[in-house]
This record gives structure tokens, C-alpha cells and sequence, in this order.
């Protein structure tokens, strides 16, 4: 250690982290034990943020990509001065503490992202420093550099073994993300044992060929060390950086240092004792935390608010030379929409022929595009099927960082992860799109998403059977009810044009959550609305689209997507036979949860048992609609490879199909 405070700092660190997960009898101490003076490094020499004004623009971005140690973060944030005490400490991991067992950004100050599954830290750091560079070319002038911050994560092996950070790493060394520095915790342990069980590449040959800078400390506990590679990855921002860090897991800890029994449970009280004896600490009081410790992070708390209150002074004068951007960054940062932004949602006429409701949506997103400067996003290889390239925005790339298309490549679960980043970073209203059934590669960013509370809209197309010929691989069938279970995750599956535009709007509406919109491959008539129902009932979740004739239904066809025409189809028949029906639209369910229960009623009356759902999905979860007496029209196997009309005809999903369901309901 550099001074006597370096060391009584980073041993603070140590132990309050060794006492948290003692006293809650769960955790990981390793960790902490063996990063302590890496963070400490990063945080006292080079990290700028203040505790005063947790959510200040211009701080510098650290994320812990191993949450499992987020003690040492929860430590930090204690000895930096920020709204963490002692108290808080010695509730880590129970019920209301803002401790949780791995970081939470919307429990904590100070925490920017949630993590714990290994490998989403790095990449929703790749994503908060593309949001960085992106911000900084829109809004940066000569003398005003508004935006001039930097990204920091600390990952352990655990992180650079999972696919979502190699898809990361990729795309950051390819878009050269400069203002990107990640400190590896080269511990060498995981769980199960060394990390030779399963772990021999070279991290640092893999990273320079992903395009990274690399850089090395071999000695964990050389704090000047650490600080001088800290200052050496920060002299060039024309690639990111990788900082290999030597480390003993547990360290200090005689009886488990170097050993994975260090990494996932309490050292144990006799344990305890001896890793303090060790290292020169007072075995009581826990939670000690001796004179002088607090010193060089409050030192660098005091300059980052020196840096804040320059940054303030500068932002008053840009104000004043550049009114117009000054507005949309206030605007943008808060994460509101411009007055009147609604007036640029397309109107479709009606049209038999109509249009993919994947191409409506590609319309909608290109005309609030042009009055949403923070919409940006892209596809996972995918923006010609899709329909999710915004017309003349421009790739985004190292050479044009202006640009508002993102090309992920063949990185779904990476996009995901990108996504969330940029809307932690704040300033955007991400997208990204891929196939529905490729839902499935980036659901854990989306889940964390959907944790998390982050406004990113998810553009998922191809939504059915109804792919047709590519077959059962590429023919989503039980996502839709995947995603519904999926707890704040918005589902959106709009039946034609004018459903999709009011789905943009009320993804874009929604500032707590993630959205996923649900649009077909195949064209879908746009609906004539002077007869039916309005579109803007989307916005409620489900709605009467036609009324029985007569007013008074004895049969409710209830339907989502594309198979609202076949419902409305199936109806015309119905009525014809003289059996009152109504069509319901029903594209939200959570939306339509949401709605108080005599709205909720006065849709589908509960004196009505005559019900039949009609879905090209899995029929899970139906039968809260459909009732003791109803039935669900769906797909309950894997599709097959054939043209459309043949599917429809061989699983079922035809109106002469929906219509024989219905008569026999209504037998019974």
C-alpha cells in the first residue's frame, strides 16, 4: 500500500464487507477481500462522482459486473459519504435494506445498474458508454464539452466467461469505445473450484483481437500500481481497455485465501478472527471503521463535487449560447417526451390488403423518429426484416458517432443488455428488434430490464406459425405466454396498422417499464374503424371492437394480433346464423389487468360463459378469459415447415375452425 490511509481504507473495505455477509450469515467476502484496492484505486484517483448529486449528468459510470461481491460497492459508497451508513450495512440482504444481496440501481444511491447475473454488468457498461459517445456528438460545442465522462466496470472471471460479455466486448472494440475501461479480477476461482476446470484461454489476446487495448498489474494490492495503469488507460480513447488484475480471492483470510470455499459464504466467527489478526485488524467492534479511513474517498467526493459545481457553471453559460439544445437535454435527461410529440403518429386508412403490422411499425418508428431525436436502436442483423432502420439516421460507428442506427450484428443477448445500459445512462429511448422466437437469446437483459423499471422498447416480428416455410425452429409458439409471466414487461400484440401506432404510443408513454411489441410477418388488413371499435383502445389493453348485434352478446370471440380477423370472420358467420356475438380485441393483457374491474366487466361481461380465444400461440394462461365453459383456439405443439395457408388449415387457425368451436360452446 502507498500510506498508511491507502491501507486503513482498503482494509475498511475489506471488513465491513467480512461483517456484512457474517452478520447476515449469506454472501461473498471473497471478492471484496481480494478487489478491495483495485476499486479503492479506481474510486480515489480517478473515479468522478459526487455523493451530493448521486444522479449528476457528467459523473463517471462504475458498475460492478460481479454483483455478487456488492459489498465492496455498498463499502465504497459507505467511505465516499454517500446516503449509506453503517446501519444500512448491517442490514445487507434483509427485507426493505437498500444492501440487497446484489446491486439494485433503483434500492441504492450511487448504484447505476443492476447486476448479479455474470456478464450484464459489462455489457450495459458497453452500452452506457456508446449513450456517452452518442450524447456527447449531439450535444457538445468548441469551449461547452457538456458530455465528457467515462465508464468503468470491475468483471471477475465468471463475467468474461459468459456469451453476453464476449457478444459485448465485441461490438465495443468494433465501435471503439474509447472512454470504456474494464478492471478484470483475475482471481482464478469460481464455485466449483480453479478456473482451469473450464477456463484456459488468454483473456488479454482475446480482448486485444476484440479490438481493446490491454494493459496488466500483477500485483493486486499495489494501489500505485493499479493507479498508474488507471492513468494509462485514460490517456487514449480510441479503443477500450482492459485492465488484468492479479488477485487473491479472500485475501488476508489465512484458512481461505486463494480457495473457492472464500468466495459464496461467511468466513465463520474463528475465521473471522484470524483474517483480522492477519491484516492488523481490532477484532471488535464489527463494522469498524478506524479514523483516517473515510479520508482519501471524502477526498475524492469533495473533487468530484468541485467538478460538478464547474460542470453547473458551465451548463448555466451553454443555456445561454445554445438555448435550443440546452432545452433537449434538459428535456431528454428527465426522460420526457416534447409537447404535442403524439400529432406525429401516422393515421392508416382502411385497406383490405393492408400492410404487416412489422411494417406499420417501421412506419410509425421513422415519423416519431423525426421528432424524437432520442429514439435510437437497431436489430440484431435484422433491420430490412424487421422494418427498424430509421431512414437517414445513419449508422452509428467510431467514424460517425452521430449516427442513430445501431447494426448489434448476431448479438441478441448483447443488444438486450446495450439496450438497458444506454437507458441507465439516461437520454434515449432505446429499441432494439429481432424474430419473436429469438426472444428467448436476450431474455435475461430483458428480465433485468423489466427489474430494473427501464423504458426500452423490444421490436419483436415473425410473431407465429405463421412464418410458414422457414418451419418449427423459427415458429414461435410458447413466448407469448413466456413473456406475459414476465412481472412489468409490457406485451403489445396490435391487430393492424392503427393498433400499432397507438402500441408505439403507449410504449412510448411508459417511463417504468419495458415494452415488447409482438408484429407479424404477413400482411393484415387495416381495419375500417367508422364501424368498429377505435384503435386507441389498445392503450387499455383489450376493448369491444365489434358489438353484437343487438347489443346484448351471448358469445364472446376474444383475439389478439393477427387472429383478430379471423374472430371478425368468424363473427360475420355467427351473426349470420342469427348468434349474437361480440369481437373482442385484447393485445395487452397486463394493460388490460391494469383497468378497473367495470371496465374489465363491461368488456367481457361475466354473465357471458360462451367464450372462445383464438391465438397462434401456446393456449397457456387463456382460460382466465375463456372461463370453466370456454375454449381456446391456439397452437399447442411446435409448428411445421409449409406454406401459411396450410398451417392455418392443419393446426386449426381458420375461421370455419373458430366458428365450429363456438357451436360447440354454446352446446354446452
Amino acid at each position: 500500500m502507498s500510506s498508511s490511509q491507502d491501507t486503513l481504507a482498503v482494509n475498511a473495505l475489506r471488513f465491513l464487507a467480512v461483517d456484512a455477509v457474517e452478520r447476515a450469515n449469506s454472501g461473498h467476502p471473497g471478492m471484496p477481500m481480494g478487489a478491495a484496492p483495485m476499486a479503492f484505486a479506481l474510486w480515489s484517483r480517478r473515479l468522478s462522482f459526487d455523493p451530493s448529486a448521486p444522479d449528476w449528468p457528467d459523473r463517471d459510470r462504475f458498475v460492478l459486473s460481479a454483483g455478487h461481491g456488492s459489498m465492496l460497492l455498498y463499502g465504497l459508497l459507505h467511505l465516499s459519504g454517500y446516503p449509506v451508513g453503517l446501519d444500512d450495512l448491517r442490514e445487507f440482504r434483509q427485507w426493505g435494506a437498500c444492501t440487497p444481496g446484489h446491486p439494485e440501481c433503483s434500492h441504492t444511491p450511487g448504484v447505476e445498474t443492476t447486476t448479479g447475473p455474470l456478464g450484464q454488468g459489462i455489457a450495459a457498461a458497453v452500452g452506457m458508454a456508446l449513450a456517452e459517445r452518442s450524447l456527447a456528438t449531439r450535444f457538445n460545442r468548441p469551449g461547452f464539452p457538456l458530455v465528457d465522462h467515462w465508464t468503468y466496470a470491475l468483471v471477475g472471471d465468471g463475467d468474461l466467461m459468459e456469451g453476453v460479455a464476449s457478444e459485448a466486448a465485441s461490438l465495443a472494440g468494433h465501435l471503439g469505445l474509447g472512454r470504456l475501461v474494464v478492471l478484470y479480477d483475475d482471481n482464478r476461482i469460481t464455485i466449483e473450484g480453479g478456473t482451469a476446470l473450464a477456463f484456459s484461454e488468454d483473456v488479454e489476446a482475446r480482448f486485444r483481437a476484440y479490438g481493446w487495448n490491454t494493459l496488466a498489474v500483477e500485483d493486486g494490492n499495489d494501489v500505485e500500481a493499479l493507479g498508474r495503469a488507471l492513468s494509462e488507460a485514460t490517456k487514449q480513447e480510441a479503443t477500450p481497455t482492459l485492465i488484468r488484475v492479479r488477485t487473491d480471492i479472500g485475501f488476508g483470510s489465512p484458512g481461505r485465501q486463494g480457495t473457492a470455499e472464500a468466495h459464496g459464504s461467511p468466513l465463520g466467527a474463528e475465521e473471522t478472527r484470524r483474517a483480522k489478526a492477519n491484516l492488523g485488524w481490532p477484532e471488535a467492534p464489527a463494522f469498524h471503521v478506524p479514523d483516517g479511513a473515510r479520508q482519501p474517498l471524502e477526498a475524492a467526493a469533495q473533487r468530484g463535487a468541485d467538478a460538478r459545481q464547474r460542470w453547473e457553471a458551465l451548463w448555466t453559460s451553454y443555456r445561454r449560447e445554445h438555448p435550443e439544445l440546452a432545452a433537449e437535454w434538459e428535456r431528454r435527461m428527465a426522460g420526457r417526451l416534447p409537447s404535442g410529440w403524439e400529432a406525429a403518429l401516422p393515421s392508416f386508412p382502411a385497406d383490405t390488403k393492408g400492410l404487416a403490422t412489422r411494417e406499420s411499425s417501421g412506419k410509425v418508428l421513422n415519423a416519431l423518429a423525426a421528432v424524437l431525436p432520442e429514439i435510437m436502436g437497431g436489430s440484431a442483423d435484422l433491420a430490412p426484416s424487421t422494418k427498424t432502420l430509421v431512414s437517414g439516421g445513419g449508422d452509428f460507428s467510431r467514424d460517425n458517432p452521430g449516427g442513430r442506427n445501431l447494426r448489434f450484428g448476431i448479438r441478441e443477448h448483447a443488444m438486450g443488455a446495450v439496450l438497458n445500459g444506454m437507458a441507465n445512462h439516461g437520454g434515449f429511448r432505446p429499441y432494439g428488434s429481432t424474430f419473436f422466437v429469438f426472444s428467448d437469446y436476450l431474455r435475461p437483459s430483458l428480465r433485468l430490464a423489466a427489474l430494473m423499471g427501464l423504458p426500452v422498447v423490444h421490436i419483436f416480428t415473425h410473431d407465429s406459425v405463421f412464418v410458414g416455410e422457414d418451419g418449427p425452429t423459427h415458429q414461435p409458439v410458447e413466448h407469448l405466454p413466456s413473456l406475459r409471466a414476465l412481472p412489468n414487461l409490457r406485451v403489445l400484440r396490435p391487430c393492424d396498422a392503427n393498433e400499432t401506432a397507438e402500441a408505439w404510443r403507449a410504449a412510448l408513454e411508459r417511463t417504468d417499464g419495458p415494452t415488447a411489441l409482438i408484429l407479424s410477418r404477413q400482411g393484415l388488413p387495416t381495419l375500417d374503424r367508422s364501424t368498429l371499435g377505435p384503435a386507441a383502445g389498445l392503450r387499455r389493453g383489450g376493448y369491444i371492437l365489434k358489438e353484437a348485434r343487438g347489443g346484448a352478446p351471448e358469445l364472446l370471440l376474444i383475439a389478439s394480433g393477427s387472429e383478430v380477423h379471423l374472430a371478425l370472420t368468424a363473427a360475420r358467420i355467427l351473426e349470420d346464423e342469427g348468434v349474437a356475438t361480440r369481437v373482442v380485441s385484447l393485445p395487452s393483457w397486463d394493460l388490460f389487468e391494469a383497468q378497473p374491474a367495470s371496465y374489465r366487466d363491461e368488456v367481457l361481461p361475466p354473465a357471458v360463459t360462451a367464450r372462445v380465444a383464438v391465438e397462434a400461440a401456446s393456449p397457456f394462461g387463456w382460460d382466465r378469459y375463456v372461463g370453466f365453459r370456454g375454449r381456446m383456439v391456439g397452437v399447442a405443439r411446435f409448428g411445421a415447415s409449409a406454406p401459411a395457408d396450410v398451417l392455418a388449415e392443419r393446426l386449426g387457425l381458420t375461421a370455419d375452425n373458430v366458428v365450429r368451436t363456438s357451436r360447440q360452446v354454446l352446446e354446452k
